[in-house]
């Protein structure tokens, strides 16, 4: 028996158990809308998304072309959109997460207003924004199957094939995928930050990514003036996430532990060395120092550490902040992955300045002499030049092998001019399989793209607004996104449908029955787009 036809029959048993006060309930519509909200709370979500990002890392193990991807999302209906397309496009949406960036919360959800990559947004903003994103990724699954129910009444009313449609209700992929949830720095000390991912996690969140930079000087991965805390504060936080996920009850939730180390040259302390080689003596040995030979070496207040058996003096900015050795980003990278993943991080996040597979397989390999399983989680970020930098890679490498570059220019291959040449069209070939070569050649379990939907809105609203305040008028609309729309089958065309009224007209009917007022009669303006 389905669980569907089980569930109206233990409906039709509760009815009939009540004595006849509950003749208004219909059994099969009770068990409609219970399928049509599988997921009561975040934390049903939480662990059924959990279950799947670690099937889904043991699937990569196994073979790395088996790598997940994600958009990051600002808004609840751009998540709905997204899986709604990539369960079209892909007929399925495995192996495909949401990204939720916190530099898009900043940036387009804070009451302040916009607010650079800096943890200066409310902290809450978050936890509502992976909520509103399970909502609107339930309602889609709400429609899609009340259309279901509505072909299943058709087939029963007109003898269709009434046992091909039940499968497909039986065996409804759901639109509810992973989703990696930004938790910057913690916003503020561990405590804060095991409350913030307490609410992260009641709210659906799997899997949460926090990342190494003081709290209070977050600055944006690709940004200047980022400064790494100790590795003993940066695995307290990752504790106090593990404990959140343990006390609620997902046992296998994720963490990602994110280095800034690679762009990030300064400390804002120094940690108390307990025993020689201890993890404080290793990040204390990347400092930048000049050696002490007496006290005329030191200043007023200077702060003086032995280190191999000398004084040293720490180089400090007027600031207070320490400066480390040039030099030294690989080697720090390296020690807080390996450091990271030893202390209950489950996956690495490494901020890197530019797109190359070969700088990030430099570093996962170092990592894999000590974690042989270490997987990462990569930006595909939009703050890399992608196109100039990818003619860059194609430039260097044919001048290396001793081919004629004569015809270009290395600095200008940004320009227009290149886009029909040889170059531009071997750079493209290794953009188009970036991720798959990242992910075989240097570890990378899950690619996303931080801000993508920020620039497509910005992009696509000044395409609409040039012609529509432009010559084109109303035809900018018509032609440039509703003909779109019809012809690409988007189900948002009927935006009245998308936004509910089609379930909301349901529900009445099981409310109210013959008596009620539905909003989909013949003069609905929608059926316009039934062509």
């Amino acid at each position: 028996m389905s669980q569907y036809q089980q569930d109206i029959d233990n409906f039709a048993t509760l009815k009939a158990s009540q004595k006849g006060a509950w003749e208004g309930i219909n059994p099969e519509f009770a068990a409609r809308m219970k399928l049509q909200n599988r997921f009561k709370t975040g934390l049903d979500i939480a662990r059924y998304t959990a279950a799947i990002m670690r099937q889904d890392m043991a699937d990569y193990d196994a073979d790395s072309s088996q790598y997940t991807q994600s958009l990051g999302c600002w808004h609840g209906f751009v998540g709905q959109q997204k899986m709604l397309s990539v369960k079209k496009h892909q007929g399925t949406t495995s192996k495909s997460y949401l990204y939720l960036s916190g530099w898009m919360v900043a940036a387009l959800r804070s009451e302040f207003g916009p607010l650079p990559d800096q943890s200066m947004h409310e902290k809450t903003s978050v936890s509502s924004l992976i909520e509103e994103l399970y909502t609107f990724l339930r309602q889609a699954d709400a429609r899609e199957l009340g259309d279901l129910f509505h072909k299943l009444d058709d087939a029963k009313a007109n003898g269709g094939d009434v046992a091909a449609i039940q499968a497909e209700i039986e065996n409804y992929e759901t639109h509810i995928v992973p989703i990696i949830a930004d938790i910057d720095a913690g916003f503020g000390n561990e405590e804060a930050t095991y409350l913030l991912a307490k609410q992260m996690i009641e709210a659906g969140a799997c899997c949460i990514q926090i990342e190494n930079q003081v709290s209070d000087a977050k600055q944006c991965g690709h940004q200047d003036g980022k400064v790494t805390v100790p590795h003993e504060d940066f695995l307290a936080k990752i504790n106090a996430v593990r404990y959140a996920f343990l006390e609620l009850g997902v046992d296998d939730g994720v963490i990602v532990a994110r280095t800034d180390s690679l762009g990030a040259g300064l400390t804002q302390k120094i940690p108390v060395s307990q025993s020689e080689g201890d993890l404080a003596a290793q990040y204390n040995a990347f400092l930048k120092t000049s050696d002490v030979g007496s006290a005329d070496d030191v200043n007023e207040g200077d702060l003086i550490l032995k280190q191999g058996g000398k004084l040293v003096k720490p180089e400090r900015l007027p600031n207070g902040l320490f400066r480390f050795k040039d030099g030294s980003g690989f080697d720090r990278v390296v020690l807080d992955c390996v450091t990271s993943l030893q202390h209950g991080a489950d996956l690495l996040w490494i901020e890197t300045e530019k797109p190359h597979v070969g700088q990030i397989a430099e570093m996962v390999n170092a990592i894999r002499e000590q974690v042989p399983d270490a997987k990462l989680v990569y930006n595909n970020s939009p703050s890399f030049n992608w196109t100039l930098n990818f003619r860059q890679q194609v430039f260097d490498a044919w001048s290396e092998e001793g081919k004629d570059v004569s015809a270009y220019n290395r600095a200008g291959l940004m320009a227009v001019e290149y886009d029909d040449t040889e170059l531009a069209a071997v750079a493209d070939e290794k953009i188009k399989s970036f991720q798959a070569d990242a992910a075989r050649e240097a570890g990378i379990f899950h690619h996303l793209i931080t801000l993508p939907t920020y620039h497509t809105t910005a992009l696509s609203t000044d395409n609409l607004a040039k012609g529509y305040f432009g010559e084109e008028g109303m035809l900018a609309y018509v032609r440039g996104v509703q003909r779109q729309e019809i012809r690409q089958g988007l189900a948002c065309v009927k935006h009245q449908a998308m936004a509910g009224s089609d379930l909301g007209d349901t529900h009445k009917e099981y409310f109210s029955g013959d008596a009620a007022l539905k909003a989909s009669g013949d003069d609905n303006t929608m059926n316009q787009f039934d062509v």
